[in-house]
């Protein structure tokens, strides 16, 4: 029997999966695809605003190993652009193997290109999880707890009637098959998240070019300072008028700085902060002459539809009625980011360890970042009336709460002061070096 079953490679999965074993624990980590990180391969993006905070204060409570994984494959530091402050962009080709790595280190069992289809639950329990290989030949996973990490992204189906259709995006649906939620086989309650206009789910905030397909002196740019702001002529903004603020997941991207100019960031792609835009229209824009969209991520109509449906969980990420079931990043609430799947992935981690040792799950005591991110982010009271809004530690209400409360510091002293009074300092540190 696997002790700890995590569903899902993302950020979230995969810190979940380090947690446990950190601690000691057999571990069995479910990824549908035949790569980990999911949007992590996408979106580089760590360290702007509160993230800095939450990412300071992981590696304080001995949970930094995959903040200095991203750090260490940061292409830039620093960079201020519009609502983002001192952000890096790692290199998102090169930050999966030093992830996996690490996963093997600490002993974690890697199963891809395998499907979690089923549960075998009862007394309050999942016993366990059915497995569809890709040989097509079932496979029975039983362990002590669950953690599902399984992300909101897709099917296809979702990408067509809610969004513009599939463009075969990272998540490369048709490829591997749609996501299947653990939870909600269990039976745990899931919400559907729904824009303004009623509409399930959101646009993922982004797509990505391939940087040669840009013109010499547009990748010059993009390598020496990490990004690019380009104003938009009156026709641009003409076709880009449907592709409304309120469709994209990420809040701090729909300000009017956003609207107005096209935000290129260098993660060893070339991320272009606007859902899609027509081909025809981008070529048009000087140094776009020869653009084309990345494959499989074509942007040119496409975009993943995420948030279409998010799990109750209670603060220390436990899902009743079930004992022994937790999840983690965008299963978990209305967050979104990697640095907020690392944090609630190791929150979801550490508490599967403690239920497999006899004791009782925690809460992340509010007044920092990571414990206010988890408290304020689930369907809780009152989750109707701020539905339309999906919360990042760098953007949206929930930025504007940290700085509101003065936990937004780029301060270490100032942080570890804060943690050593909550008690957290090393709160998940590892009980043995991996073997």
């Amino acid at each position: 029997m696997e002790e700890v079953v995590v569903v899902g490679g993302g950020w979230a999965g995969c810190a979940a999966a380090l947690m446990a074993a950190k601690k000691g624990l057999p571990v069995t980590l479910v990824e549908r695809t035949d790569r980990l990180l999911a949007s992590g391969l996408v979106g580089g993006i760590m360290r702007n605003n509160g993230r800095y905070t939450a990412a300071e204060e992981l590696k304080l409570m001995g949970a930094g190993e995959l903040i200095d994984i991203t750090d260490a494959a940061a292409r830039h530091r620093g960079l201020d652009f519009p609502g983002h402050r001192h952000a890096s962009l790692y290199d998102v080709e090169k930050v999966e193997l030093p992830v996996e790595r690490l996963l093997a280190r600490y002993g974690v069992k890697l199963l891809r290109q395998c499907r979690a289809v089923d549960v075998v639950a009862g007394n309050g329990k999942i016993e366990a999880i059915r497995v569809l290989q890709r040989d097509g030949a079932d496979l029975l996973l039983r362990g002590r707890a669950f953690i599902d990490a399984s992300g909101t992204a897709g099917p296809t189906a979702n990408c067509n009637r809610f969004g513009n259709g599939c463009a075969m995006c990272i998540y490369r649906c048709p490829t591997f098959g749609p996501r299947v939620s653990i939870a909600v086989k269990a039976g745990a309650v899931e919400r559907a998240v729904l824009r303004r206009a009623g509409t399930p789910g959101y646009f993922s905030g982004s797509c990505e070019l391939e940087p040669t397909s840009l013109a010499g002196w547009l990748q010059k740019e993009l390598r020496e300072k990490g990004l690019a702001i380009i104003p938009l002529p009156p026709e641009a903004l003409a076709s880009q008028s449907s592709v409304s603020v309120e469709i994209k997941a990420c809040r701090q991207y729909s300000s009017e700085a956003f609207v107005r100019n096209l935000v290129l960031l260098d993660t060893g792609a070339v991320k272009m902060m606007v859902p899609y835009m027509p081909l025809a229209v981008l070529r048009q824009l000087e140094g776009f002459e020869e653009a084309v969209f990345r494959d499989p991520l074509g942007g040119s109509r496409g975009n993943s539809i995420r948030f279409s449906g998010v799990i109750e969980r209670d603060r220390r990420l436990l899902v009743p009625p079930l004992e022994n079931l937790f999840v983690a990043g965008e299963r978990a609430g209305l967050s979104l980011g990697h640095t907020e799947a690392i944090v609630t992935g190791t929150l979801a981690g550490y508490n599967a360890w403690r239920i497999c040792v006899g004791e009782e799950p925690v809460e992340l005591p509010r007044g920092c970042a990571c414990g206010d991110l988890v408290a304020l982010t689930g369907l809780g009271e009152g989750w109707r009336e701020k539905h339309d809004l999906v919360y990042s530690l760098s953007g949206g209400p929930l930025w504007e709460h940290l700085q509101q409360q003065n936990l937004y510091s780029t301060d270490p002293e100032e942080i570890k002061r804060r943690l050593d009074s909550l008690g957290l300092l090393q709160l998940f540190a590892a009980d043995a070096p991996p073997p």
